[in-house]
């Protein structure tokens, strides 16, 4: 991974005008298309297979006058009068005549209209007109909505001085998130962090225009993808405040280690190579655990939560990959202008010589040469060179005593966590919108006269069909329902006009997102076996309220599959990454503290109302149903993206050193600056779509602010290092079986700094086909050397016989050479490209060959695809004369080097072309005694 992430950022660098200019390219071309073929945002919430989605689709139907969205205008008289007055009562007539000619108005029902559910309050001062839509609130069209309230305001015009006129209800419950100046204050936060981390306003701009670009090609597809599928408001709001955060943070980290690498002395292109090989690696898999918890979402079966998480996820994807390229290609703008200032008097010397773990000893070398503990060229350990007195004092405070800060951030947290407990979901409703907006005043004055349940009435529905008496059978239903503790009243019981189906309106006496009202549904459900014993009816409940109720209670039930699958997918991709097994289950339970005090604080905030003035809440109560999934799935991959950024350089210093302790506090010392630097920026980010943003919207910003500053700065950065103090050299260790079950993405760098190591081995310009200096392998059980101190060198073009006795020796040895296995040791080159580091393109370019299996026509196939080196395996096994004077036809004929393999120590001359010069490797005893190489010993 850093190999290739290496050469993407030479590229990048030296091609940077034509990588600037695809990337504005992909941002016209995108956002051309999304303005012409966009349709718009869709705010439809269904969950398909819920009792009150399926009697709701049923209605619309069977029953539509009562299935689409519902308005509500009150009139409130002044003190001492009431709307029976005939001044009153006919201008109300006339406007219920002019709601009901509206288009895609089904019905307008006068307050007067008692048996047909018009309501005055007891006190005759309120009335409420109520007109059925033929659709639900996203399928009325906004000029119908702008009707609705001019006839509404033309009332209020007309009926006498002190009368008060009101337009609400399901039809005006949601509004249209959209974005103010108090988002665009995050991004100016986000400059001023950048500044002061950075040090200029160069470097401060690229990883802002980083994110401005991958954020708008994003906004752009999903714009361009409501043509083909509903996408709802909240989902590109999301998708931007994830996109500008992690697309500053991306770019940050990947701008800071290039400083660093200018620090050292390292050319402008070296540096941005190197940075993107080391911290690029990093954001890929920070970036995806980001996504797999993202596409998690649509564990919950929820159609609209899945689409809000592919959107996200596409958006956190084209930040890694802008990152990637963008970044470089910037740098390689800015040239020379980025090198501190101190640097630049070094010249352009390189730093440190890079530093690697001989394999199996533990020793630290540079260039063969053991260090002892001390640094080449009286260079102070990382530590001291990455100075920092104050996260240096910090990492030191924290694991002096690590038991005490493990004990002390548990229990506080755990504290945080306490509320969650209490917390309660539901689909806002226009109650939760800003006081002062006609449909809250609606629902604030429905609530004054004639109770809260009249904001979310419920509809008993059921086929009524076989039913010889249909108004005799919903009579009785009105009456035992009418009688349920939580019923406010029955306004309506009625059959529709083809009497096959049959609708009971139902107010409950509290609110839509009470704990009463869904104690009620849960009632009218578990009454349906009654129902159907004594009236020979199913009856469904279902009306927005129960719609919202259904919602809560299945993405509830998702939050634990959700979670599985998620953490565990992270759980292996972290493994990976790490090559440990403490190191993610520790991330993994660091984060469940982050969630929990996450979700109580917004419980305490949201729910019970603390600071809500400061946050500029209109409403308390339950939070919106999919906030803490959402907020699960997008905390859990920002959270990794900590772990990724600070324990990788943690390792990356363990590699190079062994030193388990020195690396937690050098790795600490290194990354905390960045990683602070970033935790700010998400949270300033955050954080500005809190007070003006959309209610739906706030709850998730707030969670998502309060869990960055939890697991980037009590987590990551004190609970991490007191942990990683605690387990020492046991938090790397891995079980041999799985290090080797599990692939290796080199996230450290490590094989890159090998390959930058050996570029001038065995000597500058070298040709060899294979070079190969003190190889062993080991048995992953019993530790037996399998071969060891293994060391030749075989030109282009040439011939050479790896002959021993064991034939798993020689074949691990040859599976080796071809890139198909890996030594535990010792250097090797094939092609020129080094081991294990770029296996892949050994692989593609080295043809493996078992002969004893396939014989001549397996060595004919392999030579048909050209490859520059040929490994032939069991070579004795091939006994037939003709197959054996075949093949060396093949090879005389062929351009290609050859590695053959042979336990025989017969002549070889009737394989191998006789005009070859063929060089031997002796694996005596397979590994068992000091090799002898047998270098220019011709057959």
């Amino acid at each position: 991974m850093s190999s290739l992430l290496y050469s993407l950022g030479r590229r990048a660098f030296d091609f940077r005008k034509t990588v600037l200019a695809l990337w504005l390219a992909a941002l016209a071309v995108a956002g051309g298309a999304a303005g012409l073929l966009n349709n718009g945002m869709d705010n439809t919430v269904t969950i398909p297979g819920t009792e009150a989605q399926d009697a709701l689709d049923r209605l619309s139907v069977t029953f539509p006058e009562t299935s689409g969205a519902q308005g509500q205008v009150i009139v409130v008289a002044p003190p001492g009068q009431d709307v029976h007055d005939p001044a009153v009562q006919r201008e109300v007539e006339q406007t219920v005549d002019r709601l009901g000619e509206l288009d895609q108005a089904e019905q307008a029902v006068s307050p007067y209209q008692t048996d047909l559910g018009g309501m005055i309050s007891e006190d005759g001062r309120a009335g409420l007109i109520s007109v059925q839509m033929s659709g639900d609130a996203t399928q009325i069209t906004d000029s119908t909505k702008d009707s609705f309230a001019e006839i509404a305001g033309s009332l209020q015009d007309r009926l006498p001085g002190g009368t008060e006129v009101s337009h609400g209800g399901q039809l005006f419950a949601q509004e249209m998130p959209g974005l103010s100046i108090i988002e665009a204050l995050g991004l100016l936060v986000a400059l001023i962090v950048l500044v002061l981390t950075l040090g200029s306003f160069v470097a401060a701009g690229m990883p802002l225009i980083n994110a401005l670009i991958g954020v708008g090609v994003s906004m752009a597809l999903i714009l361009l993808a409501t043509a083909v599928t509903p996408i709802t408001a909240t989902a590109p709001l999301l998708a931007l405040m994830l996109g500008l955060a992690v697309g500053i943070d991306y770019a940050l980290f990947i701008v800071s280690r290039h400083q660093q690498e200018l620090r050292s002395g390292s050319s402008p292109r070296e540096a941005a190579a190197r940075a993107v090989a080391t911290a690029g690696s990093a954001v890929i898999f920070a970036g995806l655990t980001v996504m797999i918890a993202l596409v998690g979402l649509g564990v919950a079966g929820i159609p609209f939560l899945t689409v809000m998480g592919l959107t996200a996820a596409v958006t956190v994807g084209l930040a890694v990959l802008v990152s990637l390229t963008m970044v470089p290609a910037l740098l390689g703008f800015a040239g020379e202008r980025l090198r501190p200032r101190s640097s630049k008097r070094r010249g352009k010397r390189r730093g440190a010589q890079q530093q690697y773990v001989q394999q199996g000893t533990g020793d630290r070398h540079v260039d063969g040469q053991q260090l002892n503990g001390q640094h080449v060229d009286g260079q102070q350990p990382a530590e001291n060179a990455h100075g920092n007195r104050f996260f240096g004092g910090w990492v030191r405070a924290v694991t002096r005593f690590p038991v005490v800060t493990v004990l002390i951030v548990v229990g506080v947290l755990g504290l945080a966590t306490a509320p969650a407990a209490g917390l309660r979901l539901a689909l806002p409703d226009a109650g939760a919108l800003p006081e002062g907006d006609p449909p809250r005043v609606t629902y604030d004055l429905v609530s004054e006269h004639f109770g809260e349940g009249v904001n979310g009435p419920l509809v008993v529905t059921g086929n009524i069909v076989t039913s010889d008496d249909p108004l005799g059978l919903m009579e009785d239903l009105e009456r035992e329902i009418s009688q349920l503790p939580g019923v406010a009243d029955v306004p309506m019981a009625v059959p529709n006009p083809t009497a096959d189906t049959g609708i009971v309106q139902v107010v409950p006496e509290g609110s839509p997102d009470s704990e009463q009202t869904r104690q009620l549904v849960d009632e009218l459900r578990a009454l349906n076996g009654h129902f159907q014993a004594e009236h020979g009816i199913d009856l469904s409940v279902t009306g927005f309220t129960a719609v919202g109720i259904d919602v809560s209670e299945k993405l509830g039930e998702a939050l634990v599959p959700f979670g599985v699958v998620v953490v565990g997918l992270s759980l292996i991709l972290l493994t990976m990454v790490f090559r440990s097994v403490a190191v993610p289950i520790k991330a993994t339970l660091g984060y469940l503290l982050s969630i929990g005090a996450s979700l109580g604080l917004v419980k305490l905030v949201f729910q019970d109302g603390w600071l809500a003035g400061v946050f500029n809440l209109d409403y308390t109560g339950p939070v919106i149903s999919f906030m803490p999934i959402v907020l699960m799935g997008v905390l859990f991959g920002l959270a990794m993206d900590y772990e990724v950024f600070l324990v990788t350089r943690m390792r990356e210093d363990y590699v190079r050193t062994g030193d388990a302790a020195r690396s937690v506090r050098s790795g600490f010392v290194a990354s905390a600056p960045v990683v602070t630097a970033a935790a700010v920026i998400m949270f300033a980010v955050f954080v500005a779509f809190v007070p003006e943003g959309d209610a739906n919207l706030k709850p998730i910003a707030f969670g998502l602010a309060v869990g960055v500053f939890v697991d980037a700065f009590i987590v990551r950065m004190t609970l991490v290092p007191a942990v990683m103090a605690l387990l020492g050299r046991h938090a790397w260790w891995m079980p041999r079986r799985l290090g080797r079950a599990l692939p290796s993405f080199d996230v450290e760098g490590e094989n890159l700094h090998e390959e930058l190591r050996l570029a001038d081995w065995p000597e500058p310009g070298s040709t060899d086909a294979v070079a190969c200096e003190g190889l062993h392998l080991r048995e992953p059980a019993s530790g037996r050397p399998i071969y060891r101190g293994v060391g030749f060198r075989a030109p282009r073009g040439g011939t050479h016989v790896v002959r021993g006795t064991d034939e798993a020796a020689v074949s691990a040895l040859l599976l080796t050479l071809s890139g198909r296995m890996s030594a535990d040791g010792g250097k090797l080159k094939v092609l020129g490209h080094v081991l294990p580091a770029r296996a892949s393109a050994v692989r593609s370019r080295v043809a493996c060959v078992d002969a004893g299996d396939g014989g001549a026509e397996s060595v004919r196939r392999a030579l048909r695809d050209r490859p520059e080196a040929l490994v032939l395996d069991r070579t004795d096994r091939v006994t037939d004369p003709g197959e054996r004077h075949e093949i060396r036809d093949l090879l005389a004929d062929a351009d290609t080097a050859v590695i053959a393999g042979t336990t025989g120590l017969a002549d070889m001359r009737d394989l191998l072309p006789s005009t070859a010069r063929v060089e031997v490797t002796d694996l005596r005893e397979h590994g068992t005694a000091p090799y002898r190489p047998l270098s220019d010993a011709t057959l």
